[in-house]
């Protein structure tokens, strides 16, 4: 039986003026999904919470940062790795002046803005982020 509370990391699909900011992973062999479109995120840290993991993340990759009220949405989905059984897809948007203020960080090559209907026909988009993005889209009525 696993620990419900148990996940491994959070990964936020962050939206502004209606599209997707992704980042384009590092293509290196060792990590999962080299050279693929990503949301930010990342592995949990301590005991945080998911909204914590994905905003420190957000903040660490990005220089964006956002009150835990700003999450529209969330869910827990099966990990596909990690050490913890679970992993959290979160949804939050970005105004203006926050886009505007973005400075990419170390992790990853480069990002942009994608429209969300590329980012689900991406060939290189991480395959899971693109099944849990469709799942808010539908109970989202988006």
């Amino acid at each position: 039986m696993h620990d419900e509370s148990a996940f491994t990391g959070a990964k936020l699909a962050l939206f502004h003026a209606g599209r997707l900011v992704v980042y384009r992973r590092d293509d290196k062999p060792e990590i999962p999904y080299p050279n693929c479109w990503d949301f930010p995120g990342g592995g949990r840290e301590g005991e945080e919470t998911p909204v914590e993991c994905a905003l420190r993340e957000l903040e660490e990759e990005f220089a964006v940062r956002l009150d835990a009220d700003r999450i529209e949405w969330q869910r827990r989905y099966r990990a596909t790795h990690g050490p913890a059984p679970w992993a959290w897809l979160l949804v939050a948007r970005i105004d203006e002046a926050e886009f505007a203020a973005i400075r990419f960080g170390d992790e990853g090559q480069y990002w942009q803005l994608m429209d969300v209907d590329d980012y689900l026909a991406h060939e290189e988009a991480v395959p899971y982020l693109q099944e849990r993005l469709r799942h808010y889209l539908e109970e989202t009525n988006l």
